[in-house]
């Protein structure tokens, strides 16, 4: 498996992934993709921040949820949620 950097979604900011939860897709909109602070000694990738928003009332719990794109493919990504909106919850994951 191919080790995800930022390069991987930095063009697909303002698009949707999908999202497997309960028999269900559930769109998360990518609405940031930003470099962090390049951690100490050799790592295999340079740190970076995603943030998706998703448009739901309804909280999603911190956990690894299986994501789709048609560029980026399948691939699990860990979402935390940072910040309620007017139009939703935001969801960070955090590469390091």
């Amino acid at each position: 498996m191919e080790l995800l950097t930022l390069q991987h979604f930095a063009g697909c900011v303002n698009e949707t992934f999908s999202a497997s939860l309960n028999d269900m897709d559930v769109p998360f909109v990518l609405v940031e993709a930003r470099p962090l602070q390049n951690a100490p000694g050799n790592t295999p990738r340079a740190p970076f921040s995603l943030l998706f928003r998703n448009g739901s009332a309804f909280l999603f719990p911190q956990q690894t949820y299986q994501m789709r794109h048609p560029r980026v493919g399948e691939v699990g990504i860990f979402l935390v949620p940072v910040a309620q909106e007017r139009d939703g919850f935001l969801y960070q994951a955090v590469f390091n």
